[in-house]
């Protein structure tokens, strides 16, 4: 039986193989401290990968996101309370995201998580965020380590800014957050049904620890 012979290993092609390992890893450092900056290269090197999206496998419409954001009211400090795990979040419980907008318009991104419990060591990575959709501030892109950027679309969000939903166009993220570690389970029943119907399948929806609601102090009598 004939085979093709092995093609021989170049002193060019062992350069060539060394600098994209190389890149591979000092790329993937920022990665092991956790949070969004999976989704970047996911969403960078996901072309790549020849593998199709939730959306693309499932026949989906494109994600709609809401008609518009107000980004001076969505700054600030968001607790993560439920989302589609990501390798980069492992063992990430109290996760918080910050945002600050910027004088030059673009956001100032802090993410920050307790390793394992409510008490473990603390872990976190900064990025930049920038408005991709002037029209509606509904759809961003965020970066961890540049050049890479991905994909930052709200597709939810109480009309006090209570709470809002971040996803992806590919439908493969997924973020709920909210103003406070713990919301009613009817707010939270809401969203997860309105995710529903805009096609994220449910099964991947973990809630995030996050610390429990404050008991609430009853005053005794006098």
């Amino acid at each position: 039986m004939n085979t093709a012979a092995p093609l021989p290993s170049s002193p060019t092609s062992k350069r060539a193989r060394f600098g994209l390992s190389s890149a591979l890893r000092a790329a993937a450092a920022p990665l092991r401290r956790g949070l969004l900056a999976g989704v970047i290269a996911a969403a960078a090197l996901g072309g790549a990968t020849g593998c199709a999206t939730t959306t693309e496998r499932l026949g989906l419409p494109a994600l709609q996101t809401v008609p518009h954001v107000d980004l001076a009211r969505y700054a600030g400090t968001w607790y993560e309370i439920a989302t589609f795990p990501i390798r980069a979040q492992r063992g990430c419980t109290g996760v918080t995201a910050t945002y600050t907008v910027r004088d030059d318009g673009e956001i100032d991104v802090f993410n920050r998580c307790r390793k394992y419990a409510l008490d473990g060591p603390e872990d976190s990575v900064s990025g930049r965020a920038r408005v991709t959709d002037k029209a509606t501030n509904a759809k961003l892109e965020v970066s961890f380590f540049r050049p890479f950027w991905g994909d930052y679309w709200i597709i939810d969000l109480a009309p006090d800014y209570s709470y809002a939903v971040v996803g992806h166009p590919s439908r493969d993220y997924l973020w709920i957050l909210a103003r406070t570690p713990q919301i009613p389970e009817e707010t939270y029943a809401g969203i997860v049904k309105r995710i529903e119907e805009k096609g994220y399948p449910l099964d991947r929806l973990v809630r995030t620890v996050q610390a429990p609601a404050a008991p609430v102090k009853v005053g005794s009598a006098r």
